[in-house]
């Protein structure tokens, strides 16, 4: 069975996303080994859409349009790369940064591709309590909203962290592949909602509604 997610028009599978919601990716981190010792002044003079300025930085920093990524490259033949929409954006794009290093002179490899972090983002569609739910999750959050407006969740399994605004906004980081960023969202979306703000009741203006504290493993 489908339905329209809150995001737009995309369809959600609910026997994957229970929620209904699918989070956004919005960043994905990823490292190349090239397996070679780079000179990166060479590079950046001889490739499109590089810089380099040791005083700075000590990589190259070069760019592509598609997918629009950056790239960071060390001497030692490390590569990092970053912007990706997706797992596949990203080693799509680290492929295309190493024919680069190889048209330069460099007899470039590709190994050891790894997703080091992904990042996602979502809106619940609800205001959340964020005062109640650090509260009751103190073993896993800190909420100091005089510092940052977001609530930190640690989330243990998966390891991912979560940063929870009072609006429903939501951002998960440091996830190291898409599934975990579904399990993590659809563990933590059942906690929100028992911390949903509701329209104040009474005369008395409080809210009736004091949540039962869902604890994450």
């Amino acid at each position: 069975m489908a339905q329209y997610n809150l995001e737009g028009c995309q369809s959600v599978d609910l026997a994957e996303h229970p929620s209904g919601i699918v989070p956004t990716l919005q960043n994905i981190v990823s490292t190349v080994n090239l397996g070679c010792k780079l000179d990166l002044k060479i590079i950046a003079l001889q490739a499109r859409n590089a810089e380099y300025n040791p005083k700075r930085f000590a990589a190259v920093i070069m760019r592509i349009r598609e997918p629009k990524t950056t790239a960071l490259i060390f001497a030692s033949g490390k590569m990092v790369c970053t912007g990706a929409k997706s797992e596949e954006q990203s080693k799509l794009a680290a492929r295309k940064y190493a024919r680069v290093v190889q048209k330069v002179g460099f007899q470039a490899q590709f190994m050891d591709f790894k997703v080091q972090n992904v990042v996602a983002s979502c809106d619940v569609k609800f205001p959340i309590r964020l005062e109640r739910l650090a509260l009751h999750h103190n073993a896993f959050c800190s909420f100091e909203p005089e510092i940052f407006p977001g609530l930190i969740y640690r989330m243990k399994d998966p390891k991912i962290v979560l940063l929870i605004f009072v609006s429903g906004k939501i951002v998960l980081t440091g996830a190291k592949s898409r599934d975990q960023i579904k399990r993590g969202f659809e563990q933590i979306y059942p906690v929100v909602l028992e911390y949903r703000k509701v329209p104040q009741i009474g005369n008395e203006g409080k809210d009736s509604r004091d949540p039962v504290p869902r604890q994450l493993t």
